[in-house]
């Protein structure tokens, strides 16, 4: 009996020891309890209060995950609830947004390399924020990184690429802006690649078609440009993503196991290979938006596999085959906006319950309202490669010269005159980059070329005043000490005042709300980002004015900037039907769009970074007694955080307000439409309008919509293009166009429209 008590006594004894050998090491709790404490305790964390508590035995969830091995922290998942909500970040922390001030990536890291054993690490939307160090190497055993929708910005670090054992690397949804890294063939083991919806440049990574183990590519939504090399090298790739990007080459081969194809808003141009028609696994391919030629394969269309076929926006031409084969699990069918002829083939028949066809925009031979005419399709321009006669040659090498020797001075003087400034500025930029740093607003980067070259070349165009700083008295003589009376709106960023300076100039004094986020110094910073900003469709900043700013320069109470003053009112009330004497006919509402549309590619691609969120609306663009439209209110995201916060008043039709800031895509496609419609319809942005507009496209459609004045003095054929673009700029985000494509589209509507006017006289 009492060797039988010795036996249950040493099982005991040995169950307590084999049960501690799970007990987390305190040394990964503390680790634990500081990264709580880094991420500024957010509730998924709210259990990790104690240190006495068992991390490797609390109950996982969909927020957070943690699995330990041979007492070690080996997987750690958080899912937050800060997923990104703005289009551009400028490297400083936004309340509510981000992480606050006080965090710092670099300890957060150096915290996270004492999880020795980490294997799988996926922090998403916490509003982590700030440049990835190079720190991040040392979590040397991770298989699987992800840390997707945050606040990243700058490049991607070099030094993750010795990170060879990692198989999965996400970093979607982030604000990385320098050039596509080209080191992933250091990955031997890489199967999944993501990131997604970032801002990376340059070409695309040629070392990637030395990844044979990738299995998922995705890269869609950053500005990617140039040529697609082949791909089909990557026998085990499944998912390949490049939509929303810049390529600009003719379509590759691809690999034979390909699943999801989505080449979608770019610029591909030829025809569509063959070879894509034997991609015998492929289920969803996506290549609208882009400037495709030539008849597509019947094959496609009959692929065993394919569910999913959007061919839309693009410039194929010819007749598709009466007899053509549709695959059995065909379900979506998109040939729309393309210059297709003949008959719509019985398998495409929208008779059919279980496959949707979209095919309108064509010059199909059918009797519905959504085809052109069949004289619209034949010699339908290349796009970008309009034909120019030796004379315009010419012209354009002497511009070319005159153009470089003006750089070349300009640089020269710009040099000259940064080497005199001495250290005091340049210290007191350092310091204010240390302090808040910004994405791309170093130094180096106000000063970049590009902004010199813009600056050159506008100058030989317009004649514009430099930007002043202005005291307070001089803006309270101006507006008779804020005088009511002198008031001529008020939005969401504060009040906008007439003014007139002691040289009889008339000014607008835009007031903007004060800001608790930005001192004296940075303040001063983004404001001569935003007077770099000169544009002969942009209403000129003259100059601005910080009330406040103690000697130490932390307080800040107003800021005020100073505008030119454009008399001619808005392009809001030109288009109104009420007001025959301003009216604007179409040639030139077309003349007002396409400046505006030069002057917002100027801001977005222009200067570096560039400016988006750019307050798009008729009531903001402006005319001049000459007739010449400005944008106001453009950059002003930098330097007020109000956007958005609170509804405007006194700036006319409520119902075209933005209560949400979208993309400035999306912003110029309502901007086109209320340049189309009558007022009593302005006012609805539902997709009903627009599939109403589309069928404006032919003489028998409901021409109701339309503003009479338009329909007097527009072409057709002028009238459809502005219509078609309109309609990409407020579709889905990742199909819409650039401002290059939106420019492109409206002068070839100009052209059309001059030449019909020309024949009229004739």
């Amino acid at each position: 009996m009492g060797n039988c008590c010795w036996f249950l006594v040493s099982c005991l004894v040995w169950s307590f020891v084999i049960v501690g050998t799970h007990q987390l090491q305190s040394s990964q709790t503390q680790v634990l309890l500081q990264l709580r404490k880094h991420l500024e305790y957010p509730n998924q964390l709210e259990i990790w209060k104690d240190r006495t508590l068992d991390f490797c035995y609390l109950t996982s969830s969909t927020q957070v995950n943690l699995t330990c091995q041979d007492n070690f922290v080996s997987e750690l998942r958080i899912i937050g609830d800060k997923t990104p909500k703005v289009d551009n970040f400028f490297g400083f922390a936004i309340p509510d947004h981000t992480l606050s001030p006080n965090f710092t990536l670099d300890s957060f890291v150096v915290t996270l390399a004492r999880l020795t054993n980490l294997r799988v690490l996926s922090l998403v939307s916490l509003g982590i924020w700030g440049s990835l160090p190079d720190k991040i190497h040392r979590l040397s055993s991770l298989e699987y990184l992800d840390l997707s929708s945050n606040y990243l910005f700058g490049s991607v670090p070099p030094k993750i690429s010795t990170m060879v054992r990692v198989q999965t690397l996400i970093l979607d949804d982030n604000f990385f802006n320098d050039t596509v890294p080209d080191w992933f063939d250091s990955f031997s083991n890489l199967t999944i690649l993501r990131l997604s919806k970032n801002k990376l440049q340059g070409p695309f990574p040629s070392s990637v078609q030395k990844v044979t183990t990738l299995t998922d590519l995705v890269l869609s939504n950053n500005e990617i440009s140039g040529k697609l090399p082949n791909l089909d090298s990557l026998n085990n790739l499944r998912v390949l993503d490049l939509s929303a990007n810049r390529l600009d080459s003719d379509l590759p081969r691809m690999p034979k196991g390909l699943i999801t194809v989505f080449l979608r808003n770019n610029s591909f141009s030829g025809e569509i290979p063959h070879q894509y028609s034997q991609l015998s696994q492929l289920q969803h391919l996506d290549m609208s938006f882009n400037g495709l030629t030539g008849t597509p394969p019947a094959a496609l269309f009959s692929l065993p596999n394919i569910s999913y076929l959007n061919l839309g926006s693009n410039m194929l031409t010819g007749s598709l085959p009466n007899r053509l084969s549709c695959g059995s699990k065909l379900q979506l069918v998109d040939i729309s906006n393309n210059s297709f002829t003949g008959g719509l083939p019985d398998c495409l028949s929208t008779e059919s319950d279980n496959r949707v066809v979209k095919f309108g925009g064509n010059c199909l031979s059918m009797d519905l309202h959504h085809q052109r005419a069949e004289s619209l399709c034949a010699g339908m321009p290349e796009k970008r490669k309009q034909p120019a006669g030796r004379v315009g040659i010419l012209v354009g090498v002497v511009f070319g010269i005159i153009a470089a020797v003006m750089l070349l001075g300009f640089g020269f003087f710009v040099v000259r005159r940064c080497c005199t400034r001495g250290t005091s500025e340049q210290h007191l930029l350092h310091k204010t980059v240390q302090d808040n740093s910004v994405a791309g607003f170093s130094p180096e980067m106000i000063n970049n070329a590009r902004f010199v070259s813009e600056a050159a070349k506008l100058g030989t165009q317009q004649v514009l005043p430099v930007c002043r700083s202005f005291t307070l008295e001089e803006l309270k003589e101006a507006t008779n000490n804020f005088d009511n009376a002198t008031i001529l709106g008020e939005s969401c960023f504060g009040k906008f005042y007439k003014g007139r300076l002691a040289d009889r100039t008339q000014v607008a004094i835009r007031c903007l709300r004060s800001s608790k986020k930005y001192t004296d110094r940075n303040l001063k910073l983004r404001l001569d980002l935003l007077a770099k900003l000169r544009h002969p469709n942009l209403v000129c900043l003259l100059g601005h004015c910080i009330d406040g700013g103690g000697q130490d320069g932390y307080k800040v109470n107003n800021v005020f900037l100073i505008y030119e003053y454009i008399s001619n009112g808005n392009l809001h009330t030109h288009l109104r039907e009420d007001n025959p004497s301003k009216v604007l006919n179409w040639p030139e509402r077309l003349t007002v769009l396409i400046s505006i549309a030069k002057a917002v590619q100027f801001l977005h691609t222009g200067v570096i970074p560039g400016f988006f969120n750019n307050r798009l609306k008729t009531n903001n663009i402006l005319l001049n007694e000459h007739g010449i439209a400005k944008l106001s209110d453009y950059g002003l995201s930098i330097v007020s955080e109000e956007i958005g916060k609170s509804e405007e008043g006194g700036e006319g039709n409520k119902s075209w307000q933005m209560e949400i800031l979208e993309d400035d895509v999306y912003s110029f496609g309502f901007i086109l439409l209320e340049s189309l419609v009558v007022s009593s319809v302005s006012v609805r942005r539902d997709r009903l309008l627009l599939d109403e507009l589309v069928s404006c496209n032919t003489p028998g459609g409901n021409r109701k919509l339309i503003n009479p004045v338009v329909l007097a003095t527009c072409s057709q054929e002028s009238l459809s293009v502005v219509i078609g673009i309109a309609n990409k700029c407020i579709s889905e985000s990742w199909n819409r166009p650039s401002f290059e494509d939106i420019l492109w589209n409206l002068q070839y509507a100009a052209q059309v429209q001059a030449s019909a006017d020309g024949s009229k006289e004739l």
